[in-house]
């Protein structure tokens, strides 16, 4: 199979995945996500991100460091339990967290961005059984943790509840502190 250019951004993270299966449906999705996920920062004023997140490819970065820090987490078994198909769940979720982050438009963050990745991999199953693309689905839709209410004060996103759910949160939150300083060559990061 012939890998396209947006699966090629992720080749190192492929590899994290072990289950031929997962990676199989990270190789049908991947392709759909919008082009802007891989051009925008991500944040667009700086203030919730860290340096190598901001600026053209900010979001590609982030998600790659959430990513890792994902990896790193779920291969130290003093720290969790999850099962190998677990873990490979738990880093698609993570893998794509942020992909509508701008929604369909590509202008601006969108509040509901989790509630919309979560919907967009329901409807691109692929391979995957309900019980597996309800879990990641899941796992995405809470990935904002405590930050749960829109600009107006609106209660609009779920909290993480689950020991899925909070750890993609804690992954995802972990690669938006302003104190990382990850170093990167070509978008990918240089260990």
């Amino acid at each position: 199979m012939v890998a396209d250019s947006k699966t090629l951004e992720f080749t190192k993270e492929l590899n994290y995945i072990s289950n031929e299966k997962f990676k199989e449906y990270l190789n049908n999705i991947i392709p759909l996500i919008p082009e802007y996920f891989f051009k925008v920062s991500a944040s667009s004023t700086g203030k919730y991100h860290p340096a190598f997140s901001n600026g053209e490819g900010g979001l590609l970065r982030h998600t790659k460091v959430a990513v890792r820090i994902g990896y790193e987490l779920l291969n130290n078994n003093s720290i969790n339990n999850f099962t190998s198909e677990e873990k490979d769940m738990i880093l698609i979720a993570i893998l794509l967290h942020d992909i509508l982050k701008h929604g369909n438009n590509g202008f601006y963050t969108k509040f509901e961005h989790p509630i919309l990745a979560s919907e967009f991999v329901k409807e691109h199953k692929f391979n995957l059984n309900e019980d597996e693309i309800n879990l990641i689905s899941d796992m995405i839709k809470t990935h904002m943790g405590e930050w749960t209410k829109d600009y107006e004060g609106k209660e609009v996103l779920e909290k993480p509840i689950t020991k899925y759910q909070r750890f993609v949160h804690m992954c995802d939150y972990l690669a938006s502190r302003k104190f990382l300083d990850v170093k990167f060559l070509n978008n990918d990061i240089i260990d």
